[in-house]
């Protein structure tokens, strides 16, 4: 059954890594620690540092290691040294952006890379949180995907029917932030495509093991926690979605409708 099974792609979030703390180049993919925001709004950048990682995901011999966030222009160039030539970049743009300005900012130093279109504008993945975001996306960056941040979870009936029309429509659909094997398991069930986690050498070992036996492995990650865990009930997923919608619109104006699925790429959230 293993041979079936298409497994999603392991993308890093930023935080810190048992297996890589001092780098945060993975096997398949990378993506770094950028904050595009107001440092105004977000004077502490403890989650860049790793502390939002619980340490029993990092082991007893675990050094703590504060990493500089590296600029824009500083992540263009590693993305664009030979060895890296395969890596995506997933840049989470916060709404307390402007959006024109962050996007024209952002070609200036993308285009001034060589063969930038074909070797790595298909590389970056735009997260927008907000539609306000999209048509300065289309007008200014247009080479680069694009990609819907929610909070809507997909174990909800809500998700399986969200799930199924992203299948339809050929959209892909990456969970966030999942980080344990139980829930790792259950995203693979799923078929998302990619999976965001703190913990990447947990994800990578364990679909090797998926890979290898999957009906075996797969058996000793049940579902019940579907059923027993607060936040995958649909009050509170009610309750968190409209928290969210409130905070979106009261810092970056209101929700425009957009034309369904063609509009973005979504990225849904399994946890978070």
């Amino acid at each position: 059954m293993s041979a079936l099974k298409s497994f999603p792609e392991c993308w890093g979030h930023r935080g810190a890594s048992a297996a890589f703390r001092r780098i945060r180049l993975q096997a398949s993919k990378l993506l770094f620690a950028m904050e595009l925001g107001n440092r105004k709004r977000r004077p502490c950048l403890c989650r860049q540092c790793g502390y939002n990682v619980p340490r029993s995901h990092l082991g007893e011999d675990y050094e703590w290691d504060r990493q500089s966030i590296p600029t824009f222009t500083e992540t263009v160039a590693l993305l664009m040294k030979p060895e890296n030539r395969h890596v995506t970049f997933n840049v989470d743009v916060k709404i307390f952006n402007d959006p024109e300005r962050l996007f024209k900012l952002m070609h200036t130093i993308i285009s001034a890379q060589p063969e930038w279109e074909t070797v790595l504008a298909p590389r970056i993945l735009l997260g927008l949180w907000h539609t306000k975001f999209v048509k300065y996306a289309e007008t200014i960056l247009p080479y680069c995907r694009r990609s819907h941040i929610g909070f809507d979870a997909l174990a909800t009936w809500e998700g399986a029917k969200f799930r199924e029309e992203c299948k339809q429509a050929g959209k892909k659909i990456m969970a966030w932030t999942v980080n344990e094997p139980a829930y790792m398991v259950e995203a693979v069930r799923w078929g998302v495509d990619v999976i965001l986690t703190d913990v990447t050498k947990t994800w990578l070992d364990l679909r090797a093991a998926l890979r290898a036996d999957f009906d075996k492995v797969a058996a000793q990650y049940g579902r019940m926690f579907l059923w027993t865990t607060p936040w995958f009930y649909s009050p509170f997923q009610l309750f968190r979605r409209n928290l969210v919608r409130y905070y979106l619109q009261m810092h970056a104006g209101p929700l425009q409708k957009l034309s369904g699925l063609d509009a973005l790429r979504p990225r849904r959230s399994l946890l978070r």
